[in-house]
């Protein structure tokens, strides 16, 4: 089984999927790892360090490997794609987030590539140390206050001068998942009063523990959330009240950071242009869910817009912005999940597990992910 790890092709794209101490770990158990040569560069990672870690360099990590490892899956089935040039029978793990990447999966299918989505990990404690989406999430909640704090025309603390005294900045964060805690974290560094919204009253107590007020729609926690502990997609008549919360709070707060998703759906709009025109002119919206669409009406992912005033920066690529650390998380993750999926040098598919089943999206000529299965047949018959 040999492990390879291309450089990455996506456009602005510095992380890689395994760094040096990656390579190091897998080698120690006597999987023989080749690296695209330059792969690690956007993320400070020489050719040299891998090849002292016991990695062999070549030009083309694709044609040399059994398994490719990335960051960022294939984006296009078209014939000239990466998706193309991987190797029929070979396997591939990444984020390739299905749901919306239909079509290039039922190219992997139709390979006969064994792919498995690093982003549908099963959220379980033995799976912990592989979740890449956390790993990720606390990334661009850090990064999403960070940014808030330089666009935003105000001081984030509360500041006590000579020409008076200056209010901190109010801050709303909606969704309290890994995104959201390290949002509220890293703005409660900076000085800003923090508001948290989140449907799943089990997330009120630390939320608080991090300084912010709990702002509670009253749910239980069957209505709010499912048994791996992500927020349900709630009724129409819940969701028009927690758009009426959340449109309460708008006018008084400078930033909104949203980060609430539904795995496997549509971002869930829990901003709407309507809410969007409470807020004072030179306030800012950060739509971390706009990788899947957006909270806010008014998104445009991948952009950065005004609208009435308000700013909304919808950012897709933050953990990218921070390639070193990124790397190094997401490389943990990706040697934890080999190592559950070649225990002894070779690659075993145990469909009876959890986290293998959970993960895998494509195998043996085959869309084995129900759901993505279910919405290409959907897509055909339209």
């Amino acid at each position: 089984m040999i492990i390879g790890v291309p450089a990455e092709s996506s456009p602005g794209e510095k992380r890689v999927a395994l760094t040096p101490d990656g390579v190091k770990t897998l080698a120690s158990k006597g999987l023989e790892v080749v690296v695209e040569s330059g792969a690690g560069q956007g993320a400070w990672a020489s050719d040299d360090e891998y090849s002292a870690a016991g990695a062999k360099i070549v030009s083309n990590a694709i044609e040399a490997a059994d398994l490719i490892v990335k960051v960022i899956g294939p984006e296009d089935g078209s014939p000239e794609s990466e998706a193309m040039r991987l190797k029929p029978g070979s396997a591939l793990i990444a984020l390739l987030f299905p749901h919306t990447n239909v079509d290039t999966i039922a190219v992997l299918a139709q390979r006969n590539i064994t792919a498995f989505a690093m982003d549908l990990m099963p959220r379980i404690s033995r799976a912990q140390s592989m979740d890449a989406l956390s790993s990720m999430s606390t990334i661009a909640g850090y990064q999403a206050a960070l940014i808030a704090a330089e666009r935003l025309p105000k001081f984030f603390p509360m500041l006590m001068t000579a020409a008076g005294t200056l209010p901190p900045a109010r801050v709303l964060i909606i969704g309290a998942g890994v995104a959201g805690l390290q949002a509220i974290a890293t703005c409660r560094r900076l000085g800003a009063m923090v508001e948290a919204f989140d449907v799943r009253p089990a997330v009120k107590e630390q939320i608080q523990s991090l300084g912010a007020k709990f702002i509670d729609l009253g749910l239980s926690a069957e209505e709010a959330e499912d048994a791996g502990g992500y927020a349900k997609e709630v009724s129409g008549t819940t969701h028009a009240k927690e758009l009426e919360v959340i449109a309460s709070r708008l006018p008084k707060c400078d930033v909104v950071i949203t980060t609430a998703l539904i795995p496997g759906r549509h971002a869930p709009t829990l901003i709407t242009k309507e809410m969007v025109r409470l807020m004072q002119p030179g306030s800012i919206i950060i739509d971390l869910a706009a990788v899947n669409g957006g909270n806010c009406e008014a998104t445009l992912p991948g952009q950065t817009t005004e609208f009435e005033g308000v700013t909304i920066i919808a950012p897709l690529d933050l953990p990218s912005k921070m390639a070193v650390h990124a790397s190094r998380m997401y490389s943990k993750n990706i040697t934890e999940f080999l190592g559950h999926l070649i225990p002894n040098k070779e690659l075993v598919l145990d469909l009876s597990d959890e986290i293998t089943h959970g993960t895998l999206v494509t195998h043996e000529g085959r869309i084995t992910h129900e759901p993505t299965r279910l919405k290409l047949e959907r897509s055909k018959k339209a």
